[in-house]
């Protein structure tokens, strides 16, 4: 699905259509925030800029089809459907949009459209990005939920290239390294903490959705069954166990919290850096220095740290080995954090009791990826489904905003980022969330 038009009534472009083999369409009248509100929600925070010559651009948005659920739903923003919400705005400051869904192969509508770009937008969840040709003027693209990469290789291709933002939290599919030598280097920010509390409700409903052996148990409802013992047999309190997070920033912090009130016997955390004393204090949690020290002592360990070099294939065959036998696995960080195959053998062999979570690799998941079907020797122990923790309506509400203020800031010249949001500027690392690098 492709739709083109020119926004630009100053320099008055004709509108452009480019046809795919899925078809061309025109955005919904009623897409969020092309009036006033959706559901009581605006976007705001930005500021209205004067459109003159050299703030207009071309803005390439690669999004997924929503179909008929982008049509009743108008908050899944992130579709070609809904364009992120940002076609009125980005019309009222003269620049060009392209919208599409083509992206596959060398003379995709992707790939054709992408040839003179100063932004990228993409979103956490595309996995790899097929970057062919030099860069245009704002590129965006959005829950494709295709693969998809900002490589060394496809950065050093993108000459005009100066932001790359992220549409929500985790920058993985970037090359930072890459970026910080790319053009004088590249801005990479993200849409920090527009999820937090959404992946962090998930993670604590799949903690449960496991201890509780609720998927095994619903099935049977759904297949006419009644048999309470071959469920119960694998059911727990979460209360008295012991939960452990690998990392405790914005998401595995709520995430404690969260956990607090079902008297959990201890809330243990892995961090290179300490919460502060007080937060530990009335959160009711502790520290251990070493990770495996820390897997062997948890019933249940959640993983939410950034991709980055140090954590790609963390846990595998050996670092499983040293959970506790019987424990549970969530992980809604990135699929690439676990070796699926070895996680799914611990499962099956029943060293690991489940796993569930919401990431997978590669993404989105082929039919044959092994933690689609694996179950423990007793069934159930998995909890996995598509990559959704972090895509609530709330959430997407919060994310488009976010990238809202990013890009006004950027068009407006003003480059006042919310300093939480920048990952690298001006050739240097801003933050140590994805691992300790260098310039």
């Amino acid at each position: 699905m492709v739709f083109i038009r020119s926004l630009s009534r100053q320099l008055r472009r004709p509108a452009t259509s480019v046809f795919s083999t899925k078809g061309v369409f025109s955005p919904p009248s009623s897409s969020p925030f092309r009036a006033a509100s959706l559901g009581g929600f605006s976007v705001s925070g930005a500021r209205t800029l004067t459109a003159s010559a050299n703030l207009q651009g071309k803005v390439l948005m690669v999004l997924y089809d929503g179909g008929e659920h982008a049509k009743q739903q108008p908050g899944l923003l992130g579709t070609t459907e809904n364009e992120l919400g940002l076609r009125k705005w980005l019309e009222e400051q003269g620049h060009t949009l392209v919208t599409t869904s083509d992206k596959e192969g060398e003379n995709s509508t992707f790939d054709k459209e992408l040839v003179d770009a100063e932004v990228i937008i993409t979103t956490p969840f595309v996995s790899h990005l097929e970057l062919t040709h030099t860069g245009a003027q704002l590129l965006t693209f959005s829950y494709s939920f295709h693969p998809g990469y900002l490589t060394a290789e496809r950065l050093a291709k993108a000459k005009n290239l100066k932001l790359a933002v992220t549409a929500g939290v985790g920058s993985d599919h970037v090359d930072l390294n890459a970026a910080n030598k790319t053009n004088g280097g590249i801005t990479v920010a993200e849409v920090t903490g527009c999820n937090v509390v959404s992946v962090a409700e998930h993670v604590v409903m799949t903690i449960l959705t496991l201890v509780r052996n609720f998927v095994p148990a619903h099935e049977q409802i759904r297949n006419g069954e009644w048999d309470v013992a071959a469920v119960a047999k694998n059911e727990f309190d979460l209360e008295n166990k012991v939960v452990g997070t690998v990392a405790v920033g914005r998401i595995g912090e709520r995430v404690l919290r969260r956990l607090k009130p079902f008297d959990c016997k201890e809330l243990l955390y892995y961090d290179y850096q300490p919460l502060r004393p007080e937060v530990e204090k009335e959160i009711g949690c502790r520290r251990v220095e070493n990770l495996e020290e820390m897997l062997a002592q948890c019933d249940v360990v959640t993983i939410n740290c950034p991709l980055h070099e140090s954590t790609r294939g963390l846990f595998n065959k050996e670092l499983i080995s040293k959970m506790k036998k019987g424990s549970w696995l969530v992980n809604t960080a990135r699929g690439a954090i676990v070796v699926k195959e070895d996680v799914a053998e611990a499962v099956k062999s029943g060293h690991l009791r489940g796993y569930g979570g919401d990431v997978w690799y590669p993404q989105p998941a082929p039919k044959d990826h092994p933690l689609r079907y694996v179950q423990g020797p007793w069934g159930g122990g998995n909890a996995m489904v598509p990559h959704m923790s972090g895509t609530s309506i709330d959430a997407q509400i919060r994310y488009a905003q976010g990238t809202k203020a990013i890009l006004d800031s950027y068009f407006s010249g003003r480059h006042d980022y919310k300093p939480e949001d920048l990952i690298v500027k001006d050739g240097d690392y801003v933050t140590k969330a994805y691992g300790q690098r260098q310039k």
